[in-house]
C-alpha cells in the first residue's frame, strides 16, 4: 500500500489530481473503491459481532445498507457526476453545493466543510480503533502501540498519493475483503457440519434458543418492534450523504463506466453483507465452547479474527492463508480511513482555505495544505481512538447518522427538485446535523439521550427534519434564478459536456 502511495505521488501534480484523480476512474476501480471505502472494519467486525451477540435480527441493518447502495448507484451516481461538471467542475461536495445554488457568500461551503470535519473525526477514529484491536489481538501488542502502527501506515500512503493511491489501494483491499468474507464462513461451516449448527447454537446459550436466534424478526431473544426494524433499516438513508462515497461518482471517467460500476458494486455489496451476517451465525456455533463477550473471552466484534485463527492455524494448518485473510480485515479498515482523511483534507484545503481564506493560492499551495490537514486529522482521530473500549459499531453509527441527515436530503433534492434554493439548503444541512448531535449526545430524557429513550435511530429523525425544512424553507422564500433553473434542465436532459 505504501509503495502504491509512492508511485502515485509522482503523478499527483495538482489539487484536482489529489482529490479526484483527474476524473479518470474506470468502472471496476470506481465500484470496488466506493464499496470498500463504504464498508470499513464495520463490515468484518461490527456487523458480524452484532449478529453473533443478538442473532439474525441484526441483519436489518444489512438489508437497509444494500437498499441504500442500490438506490445510490441507480439514482444519484450518474446525475451527480453530470451536475458537478455543469456546476463549475466542482471537485468536492461542499463546492458542488456552493456552485449548485450560486452561493456567493460561501455559507454552504463553510457549513458543509465544518460538518465534514466534525463527523469524519469520529468516523476515522472508528477505523483506527478497529486497526488497533486487530493488531492487539493478532500480535499481542499493547493496544496503543497497535493503534499507532495502523494509523502511521494509513497516514503515509494517503499523505503521499492522494485520490488515485486511495482508489487503487481500495480496489486491492476490496478484492481481499471479498475473498476473506466468502472463504472463512464456508470453511467453518464445512468443519462444523451444517447438521450440527442448531444444537451448537443452543449449547452456546443464545437467548430463547436457536430458533429465535435465526429469526429475522427477533433480536437477543425478544421479538422486534416495528420501531426497531425501521431504525435498523433506516441506515439506507445514510448513503445519499456520504462524501467519501459520493466523491467516487464525481471521479468516474464517463457515464458508460458508471453503468458498469453499478452492477459490480451491487453484486459485491450483496455478497459481502450476506456473508458478514453468516459469519456471526456460523461463528457462534463454530467457536463454541468459547463464547465471545463473556468473562475471559474477547469482544463479540472479534468473531472474524477468532474464526480465522481457529480455522487456519488449528483445524486446517494453513497459517499463511489465515494471515492473508487477517489482512482482509486490515484492508477493510484502511480502505475507509484513507478515504475519510482525503475528503476531510479536501474540505479544509480546497473548500475553506482555497475558496474562503486565500482564493489566490496556487495548486501547489493547496496540495501542501491538504497534506498538512491529513496529518492533523489523523492525529486528532488517533486521540479519540485511544480508548480501547470504544465500540466500532457505536462510532460508525453516530458518524453515519450525521452525514446522512446533514447532506442526504439536500443531495437528493438538489438533483431532482428544481425549486430547492439556497435558504432551504442551509436550513437542511444545519437542522440535519444538529438533530443528530442533540439526539445522540444530549441527555434530555431523564438522564438518557433521546436515542436511548426512544430506540429510534437519529438518522431517521434527522433525515425527516432536514427534508421537511429544505422543502418548507425553499417554498417560503424566493425561487431560484433563471440561470440556476437552466443549469438544472441541462443536467436533467443530459446536455453536459463531460
Amino acid at each position: 500500500m505504501i509503495v502504491i502511495g509512492a508511485l502515485y505521488m509522482k503523478k499527483t501534480n495538482n489539487s484536482e489530481d489529489y482529490f479526484l484523480g483527474g476524473r479518470g476512474l474506470g468502472g471496476w476501480v470506481a465500484a470496488l473503491s466506493a464499496q470498500a471505502s463504504d464498508m470499513s472494519g464495520w463490515l468484518l467486525m461490527g456487523l458480524p459481532g452484532a449478529v453473533y451477540a443478538y442473532g439474525m435480527g441484526q441483519a436489518w441493518i444489512a438489508i437497509g445498507l444494500l437498499t441504500g447502495t442500490i438506490l445510490n448507484w441507480v439514482f444519484i451516481s450518474g446525475r451527480l457526476r453530470r451536475y458537478t461538471i455543469r456546476a463549475n467542475n466542482s471537485l468536492t461536495l461542499p463546492a458542488y453545493f456552493e456552485n449548485r445554488f450560486h452561493d456567493k457568500k460561501q455559507i454552504l461551503l463553510i457549513i458543509s466543510s465544518v460538518v465534514i470535519v466534525i463527523f469524519f473525526l469520529v468516523y476515522t477514529a472508528s477505523a483506527l480503533a478497529a486497526g488497533g484491536k486487530l493488531f492487539h489481538l493478532v500480535f499481542g501488542l499493547d493496544y496503543r502501540i497497535a493503534l499507532t502502527i495502523g494509523a502511521a501506515v494509513i497516514l503515509l500512503y494517503t499523505f503521499m498519493g492522494g485520490f488515485m493511491a486511495v482508489c487503487v489501494t481500495d480496489f486491492i483491499q476490496g478484492m481481499l475483503m471479498l475473498v476473506g468474507i466468502l472463504a472463512v464462513p464456508i470453511a467453518a461451516l464445512f468443519l462444523v457440519g451444517s447438521e450440527n449448527m442448531t444444537s451448537l447454537l443452543d449449547a452456546s446459550g443464545v437467548a430463547q434458543g436457536s430458533q429465535s436466534f435465526l429469526n429475522l424478526m427477533h433480536s437477543g431473544g425478544k421479538a422486534y418492534t416495528g420501531m426497531e426494524i425501521f431504525s435498523q433499516f433506516a441506515w439506507c438513508f445514510g448513503y445519499f450523504g456520504m462524501p467519501h462515497i459520493l466523491v467516487r461518482f464525481m471521479a468516474v471517467r464517463d457515464e458508460k463506466e458508471i453503468r458498469k460500476s453499478r452492477w459490480i458494486a451491487v453484486v459485491w455489496c450483496t455478497l459481502s453483507l450476506a456473508f458478514a451476517c453468516a459469519l456471526g451465525v456460523i461463528g457462534r456455533a463454530y467457536l463454541y465452547p468459547v463464547i465471545l463477550g463473556t468473562e475471559g473471552a474477547g469482544s463479540a466484534e472479534n468473531v472474524f479474527i477468532e474464526m480465522i485463527t481457529k480455522v487456519f492455524t488449528q483445524d486446517l494448518a494453513l497459517p499463511f492463508v489465515g494471515g492473508l485473510f487477517l489482512c482482509g480485515i486490515l484492508a477493510a479498515i484502511m480502505s475507509t480511513a484513507d478515504s475519510q482523511l482525503l475528503v476531510t483534507a479536501s474540505a479544509v484545503s480546497e473548500d475553506l482555505y482555497h475558496q474562503v481564506v486565500n482564493p489566490k493560492a496556487d495548486s501547489k499551495k493547496v496540495l501542501s495544505i491538504s497534506r498538512i490537514t491529513v496529518l492533523v486529522v489523523a492525529v486528532l482521530a488517533y486521540i479519540i481512538a485511544l480508548d480501547p473500549d470504544s465500540s466500532i459499531m457505536g462510532l460508525v453509527s453516530n458518524a453515519w447518522a450525521g452525514f446522512g441527515a446533514a447532506f442526504g436530503p439536500l443531495v437528493v433534492l438538489s438533483l431532482y427538485w428544481k425549486r430547492t434554493n439556497l435558504p432551504g439548503a442551509v436550513a437542511g444541512i444545519v437542522s440535519g446535523a444538529l438533530t443528530v448531535l442533540v439526539w445522540d449526545y444530549l441527555p434530555l430524557a431523564g438522564g438518557r439521550t433521546l436515542g436511548a429513550a426512544t430506540g429510534l435511530y437519529s438518522l431517521a429523525v434527522g433525515f425527516a427534519i432536514s427534508l421537511a425544512l429544505i422543502a418548507g424553507v425553499s417554498l417560503a422564500t424566493k425561487a431560484p434564478s433563471e440561470e440556476i433553473l437552466r443549469e438544472f434542465e441541462d443536467v436533467k436532459s443530459g446536455n453536459v459536456e463531460a
